[in-house]
């Protein structure tokens, strides 16, 4: 159900030009903004290869962009780009735009009612997910502890 809401909400999403698994993503990066695969497989509940995939054409898109972890080199890290998180605020604002507009539809009391439902949904869904770990703060931002990765054809 809420895969077909955010569907056919977003004009953005609607198209196929970011599927639903690449924005949630997107925006648990734009909320996080640094996760290992390993957290990103876990949050998408995929494997880590499948997350891979998904990381890949984000990263071809521009909107992410991976490299190697300082402490630990073979720690792949994935943090969003300023492209990345203008797409997830660009959604977002369309979205409760979108929601402004049902919500128009309904009476006083239903719009009540619709809030009160939504809330209890959302502190249930919230107080199922499991903290990150933390990463150890040597500088201001997260993006400063990470080390771009090449390939063997010099590529990033």
């Amino acid at each position: 159900m809420q895969r077909c809401f955010v569907l056919h909400l977003s004009k953005e999403l609607a198209p196929g030009n970011v599927s639903f698994p690449q924005f949630f993503l997107l925006a648990a990066l734009d909320q996080k903004e640094v996760l290992t695969m390993s957290a990103i497989a876990q949050k998408m509940g995929h494997t880590t290869a499948a997350a891979s995939g998904l990381v890949d054409r984000l990263e071809n898109l521009g909107y992410v962009v991976r490299s190697s972890a300082r402490e630990d080199r073979r720690k792949v890290m994935v943090c969003i780009t300023e492209k990345g998180t203008a797409l997830v605020r660009r959604i977002r604002e369309e979205m409760v735009g979108n929601l402004m507009k049902v919500m128009t539809h309904l009476t006083p009391a239903e719009q009540k009612a619709w809030l009160q439902i939504y809330t209890k949904i959302y502190n249930y869904c919230q107080s199922k997910e499991t903290p990150e770990p933390t990463m150890p703060s040597r500088s201001k931002s997260r993006r400063a502890l990470l080390t771009p990765r090449r390939f063997e054809n010099g590529t990033r």
